[in-house]
């Protein structure tokens, strides 16, 4: 038998494409009838996420390039104790009948710890809590092991990857080219997003979207004057309906419908664990790619183009100098939609996970105080692309583009990871 290291030694070391083309998923996980009591991954995603919004100013893609180091490591902690898929960093040394909560406890925590030393304690209670659920005794002990394990090598595997790089925010003046926009006329805090190691694809770069279209092109006055009348503030020809989906998407409650899932389907931990990370890493990929994709083209937004639009050069485009979108403009460049590359990725690795489009799920939002429910999850691709248009702060191609860099995003990370042993 395999002797373990010891547990304080362990923790010192710890803090030193089309759905065809999409790679053949396992079957989907049986169904629970109604909805199962959260598991040790669901309740620790839920921790992530208070830790993400307790850190301060939300960053959405900062958040997704978070959540994928967290779950990343509880997916090699977990599935490292069952190995029914193949590890994503690293193999832990586990011993059949380690602790399952143990191990997603601890693999969080640390990682939550390591990005976020301001709230150690407040997380620590959190740990110490999860640990005494678990049964005192040599699975627990090894579960902890594990969770040490893969977060050491995730935060490893991590170092030097890009994140909070300084990065220069290029400002234009031309016709086209992006600058700030009201009210705050802010820059984004995290430009170097877009140059951050991705987690499952190669290259970044490589999914570079075709840009946006050219000033004086038809597909630009169509994509102008649409966003235009439907955007607008005081639009009167957006619906109600409209303007709630606008809104909605805007905050979406996304990780909170990733847990219903999870839950609705009664997924053990072992598989909400692969839920997680399979989903996580293809929304932060997806993300990556997206803002490297603004970076290299640097678009203004409709706002700025439509107040602006007398130095368009294209006389079918009419300036009014008072248009104020739907919602306040995101402080970064248009092109490609990163909420647009973020779902569609999130929806493909769903759909490759459970192995078809077709699942019903649906998800409240606090901040608009409705709730929004779809049949399958390409319904909800769709409405991503239309919801920021009538939101008033991305033109079409901008989210159809994006919806392309998430989809390549996810079909690469199903190729190449989370696959079952064996296959």
């Amino acid at each position: 038998m395999r002797l373990r290291p010891r547990v304080s030694a362990v923790l010192a070391t710890a803090a030193a494409a089309t759905a065809a083309l999409l790679p053949a998923g396992p079957s989907e996980p049986a169904r629970a009838s109604g909805t199962a009591a959260p598991n040790a991954v669901v309740v620790w995603n839920q921790h992530t996420e208070e830790a993400i919004r307790n850190a301060g100013p939300f960053v959405p893609h900062v958040a997704l390039i978070n959540r994928a180091m967290v779950h990343g490591a509880v997916y090699d902690a977990v599935n490292g104790i069952t190995r029914t898929h193949t590890p994503y960093l690293v193999q832990v040394e586990s011993q059949p009948g380690d602790s399952v909560d143990a191990a997603a406890a601890t693999a969080a925590f640390r990682m939550l710890a390591h990005l976020f030393p301001g709230q150690a304690a407040a997380l620590q209670a959190k740990y110490d809590a999860a640990l005494a659920a678990v049964p005192e005794g040599p699975a627990k002990l090894g579960g902890i092991t594990d969770g040490e394990q893969a977060a050491t090598a995730m935060i490893t595997a991590r170092q030097g990857d890009g994140r909070g790089v300084p990065t220069e925010v290029v400002i234009g003046t031309e016709p086209g080219r992006w600058r700030p926009t009201p009210p705050a006329f802010a820059v984004d805090p995290a430009p170097w997003a877009g140059n951050v190691k991705p987690f499952t694809i190669p290259d970044a770069a490589a999914l570079r979207s075709d840009g946006p279209n050219a000033l004086t092109s038809e597909a630009y006055t169509e994509d102008f004057n649409e966003v235009k009348a439907v955007g607008s503030r005081t639009s009167a020809t957006r619906t109600a309906d409209q303007t709630d989906a606008a809104r909605w998407w805007a905050a979406v409650p996304q990780e909170a419908m990733l847990r219903g899932l999870a839950t609705g389907h009664g997924l053990s931990a072992a598989d909400s664990a692969r839920l997680f990370a399979r989903v996580g890493m293809a929304t932060a990929d997806a993300v990556i790619a997206c803002h490297n994709d603004k970076a290299h083209w640097k678009s203004w937004r409709p706002v700025t183009a439509i107040r602006e639009a007398d130095t368009d050069g294209n006389p079918a485009t009419d300036p009014d100098p008072a248009w104020t979108p739907l919602l306040d403009t995101p402080p970064w460049y248009e092109h490609s939609s990163g909420h647009s590359c973020n779902i569609s990725a999130w929806t493909w690795a769903l759909t490759d996970f459970f192995g078809t489009d077709q699942v019903a799920f649906s998800g409240f939002n606090a901040v608009t105080g409705t709730t929004r429910s779809f049949t399958r999850f390409s319904e909800a691709r769709k409405e991503i692309i239309d919801a920021r248009v009538w939101a008033g702060i991305h033109f079409r191609t901008a989210d159809s583009h994006g919806a392309v860099i998430g989809k390549k995003a996810a079909f690469l990370g199903g190729k190449n990871y989370f696959r079952p042993v064996g296959s």
